[in-house]
């Protein structure tokens, strides 16, 4: 599948992502003004577990769900070492 994935700047640096099918527009729900396009029609693999650059565990898996897959709040914690 190829999705475009969208980045959020959070705080100290640190960015949040958001990966949407290719060509699609965000969810309703997600909807920000601050998330600015990362990078067009990526590819990920169908037996891929995550998105170790993004931050993002199980991909397919939540934009099967909801029609989207975001970073986890549980890696921005590891990434920054503060509870968010």
């Amino acid at each position: 599948m190829r999705v475009d994935i969208y980045r959020r700047a959070e705080h100290d640096g640190i960015f949040s992502y958001l990966a949407v099918p290719e060509g699609k527009p965000i969810p309703q729900e997600a909807v920000s003004t601050d998330w600015l396009q990362e990078t067009a029609a990526f590819e990920v693999d169908d037996a891929s577990n995550a998105l170790p650059d993004y931050h993002i565990e199980h991909p397919l898996q939540q934009i099967a769900a909801k029609g989207y897959a975001i970073t986890s709040l549980k890696d921005m914690e590891k990434v920054t070492g503060a509870n968010i």
